[in-house]
């Protein structure tokens, strides 16, 4: 076959192309292959007419051929792109990427549309593929090739726009190179806008800040942005809400930081993170019941916020609201497993505060989860506070061994540590060795001494040691005086004063006032609070006993707060009113209904109103669950004696002489049947 016949085959099979008659063609590109192997066109027509035929693999082995042949000719790359772009497979789109990359490099010095074409469908397939880094780069070289061909300010605009939108999709997992090219588009894209300020450059401002804050190494940059976008838009709150959490999360308290907070609640007084901000403040000024509040509301607006969770149950630590503390932190802990990013930075300082709280609780359930928490911590064996902590989990859980082994470990590496004193102190106070737990707990205080629990510890250990530490003044006392100044949220230090007062010094007054204040920080201390009642009943206050007993049963929920109901039951039966003794001791047997003492306190309640089938019926069930209730038989009889039924009074008047001869009442009434 002549270059004549060649040529004309060629044509021939461009023809049959053109008429959709692809086996035709296949011909005429093989008898050209016959004469001449290496023919470029013939290849690239085989490509077309294999692929129009649905027959890829031939396509694509055409395709390249014809590529070895000739590498810098367009048609067998562009012809490979299309084959490609329509094929189901995905493993052909890191080929496809290629292709076009090379499509780019032979289009650099010729068609620039198609150029811009081929970069935006690189940039696509990238982009479908999370391949940030390869978009960031690639849409960078297009908005460089607008630039050289002298591209109009708001085209530039949109492109940077549209840079923005292809990378934002992910910004958790991106690289720092990428990180940075985001930024870059923004900030060219803040720069080329038009109307400043206006409502497109409003929008990119937030949208840059909202960017911004994910990225926990880009500080500076977001205060920046948050103060020109403040400068810019004054009326608008969300720059400083972003600086006010970006403010909160990294632990910055400033003056600046406070100032934000301030200026945030001046511009909106429900701002969540103003709310919680002023929490912080309040924290930081030990007024921790307002900052429980604060923080609480904060958090209702704003709940995804580890850093302001982990500060209420800072919070509520230092009230010694253990269990609302435990909560607060699963709380944050839940909140940095979803925002994650720059939120892990709290992991380890809420797994530790959560695990001090569930030691603070003290029974072996909160111990067990103390110790799951402590397992969480990175590298917790090397923190000797944390070990300490652990150290405090097994004895609470009843681990001796290895408590006593960890206490001993910290001893010998960490001597100057008050953790590992107080340790110690701890294990020898469980074991009654009190003259060394003594030793101990003065050596945690010469190196802590600002630390409630030590001398609180100390002073119930001078408390048990003998009766003469004991009443020594400077011994139990001194520490438990101490303790309460440290903290004077520390109930139990209250209620040990108000034990000393009472049973050493025979001071009913001071006593009263010590456990009513244990009862007002700690309404769960309920020895504290009938204590209180009774040294004020004692000391003839009623309205400080009422108030007391008051302030309880308003508050209480249904089968809670016995003691409180039973006392002011009590003190309606001596005091002349049966209607509202009968009502209290009903609710407190709400809360414990096999009480039999209440059973029969209620049975009085009921016959001092007149009621006598309801009392007969309250002190028969005081008898059935203590038989030994002699007095509730005794009543019982009495009232079927009121009531008519005297063959039943007789017979129960009978019973109680067989047991108790002596028995006066019993012999009275039955004499009067």
């Amino acid at each position: 076959m002549s270059n004549k016949e060649v040529k004309a085959a060629l044509k021939s099979a461009r023809d049959a192309i053109r008429n959709k008659e692809y086996k035709e063609a296949l011909k005429h590109c093989k008898a050209v292959l016959k004469q001449e192997k290496n023919n470029y066109n013939a290849w690239v027509f085989i490509g077309v007419s294999a692929a129009e035929l649905e027959q890829p693999d031939q396509a694509k082995g055409a395709y390249k051929k014809a590529i070895e042949l000739e590498p810098n000719q367009l048609l067998a790359w562009q012809g490979l792109a299309n084959l490609y772009e329509k094929s189901n497979q995905t493993d052909v789109k890191g080929d496809l990427a290629e292709v076009y990359q090379k499509l780019l490099e032979l289009y650099e010095s010729g068609d620039k549309q198609k150029w811009c074409d081929v970069c935006n469908k690189l940039v696509e397939l990238y982009h479908q593929e999370k391949k940030y880094l390869e978009v960031a780069e690639t849409w960078q070289k297009l908005i460089q090739k607008k630039q050289e061909e002298g591209a109009e300010k708001a085209e530039l605009h949109q492109l940077w726009k549209k840079m923005i939108q292809l990378l934002k999709d992910s910004t958790e997992k991106q690289d720092n190179k990428t990180e940075q090219s985001l930024v870059t588009a923004f900030e060219h894209a803040l720069s080329s806008a038009d109307t400043v300020p206006g409502e497109d450059h409003q929008s990119l401002c937030k949208d840059f800040i909202r960017c911004l804050s994910k990225f926990p190494h880009e500080t500076a940059r977001l205060e920046k942005a948050c103060n020109d976008m403040m400068a810019l838009y004054p009326t608008v709150s969300y720059p400083l809400e972003v600086l006010c959490l970006h403010f909160i999360q990294s632990g910055t308290l400033s003056e600046e930081a406070l100032h934000c907070f301030s200026r945030l609640l001046e511009m909106d007084s429900s701002s969540g993170p103003g709310i919680i901000g002023l929490g912080i403040k309040c924290l930081q000024e030990k007024k921790y019941k307002e900052a429980v509040k604060s923080l609480t509301e904060g958090l209702q607006k704003t709940s995804q916020c580890p850093a302001a969770w982990r500060y209420l149950a800072e919070a509520q630590m230092k009230i010694h609201k253990h269990r609302d503390a435990v909560l607060a932190c699963n709380q944050a802990l839940d909140t940095i497993g979803t925002a994650g990013g720059p939120c892990s930075q709290w992991k380890n300082p809420v797994l530790q505060l959560k695990a001090e709280a569930l030691i603070k609780i003290g029974d072996a359930d909160a111990a067990e989860e103390a110790i799951k928490a402590l397992d969480q911590i990175v590298d917790a064996s090397s923190d000797p506070v944390v070990l300490a902590l652990r150290g405090q989990a097994y004895l609470n859980k009843g681990l001796m061994d290895q408590a006593s082994k960890i206490s001993e470990e910290l001893l010998l590496s960490h001597p100057n540590l008050a953790e590992s004193h107080a340790l110690e102190g701890f294990i020898h106070y469980s074991q009654k060795n009190y003259e060394q737990a003594e030793r101990s707990f003065l050596n945690a205080i010469e190196r802590m001494a600002e630390t409630a629990e030590y001398h609180q510890y100390l002073g119930l250990t001078y408390w048990f040691m003998s009766d003469e530490t004991r009443k020594d003044k400077g011994k139990a006392l001194t520490q438990f005086l101490t303790a309460a100044k440290l903290d004077s949220y520390l109930g139990s230090a209250f209620c040990y004063l108000g034990n000393y007062y009472r049973d050493i010094a025979g001071d009913k007054s001071r006593a009263r006032g010590c456990y009513k204040k244990a009862f007002e920080l700690d309404g769960t201390d309920e020895e504290s609070g009938a204590v209180a009642v009774d040294l004020s009943m004692e000391l003839g206050d009623t309205d400080t006993a009422l108030s007391i007993l008051n302030e309880v049963t308003e508050k209480a929920i249904t089968g809670t707060a016995k003691w409180a109901w039973l006392y002011r039951g009590l003190y309606y039966l001596r005091t002349g009113q049966p209607s509202k003794a009968v009502a209290d001791l009903q609710a407190a047997l709400r809360a414990d209904p096999k009480d039999a003492n209440c059973w029969e306190c209620l049975g009085e309640a009921y016959l001092s109103r007149g009621s006598y089938s309801t009392a007969l019926k309250s002190f028969r069930r005081a008898s059935e669950l203590n038989p030994e209730l002699v007095y509730s038989v005794y009543k019982a009889a009495a009232v079927e004696q009121i009531l008519g039924k005297y063959k039943s009074a007789i017979a129960t008047y009978q019973e109680i002489l067989k047991t108790t001869e002596d028995y006066v009442p019993a012999l009275k009434g039955n004499r009067t049947c």
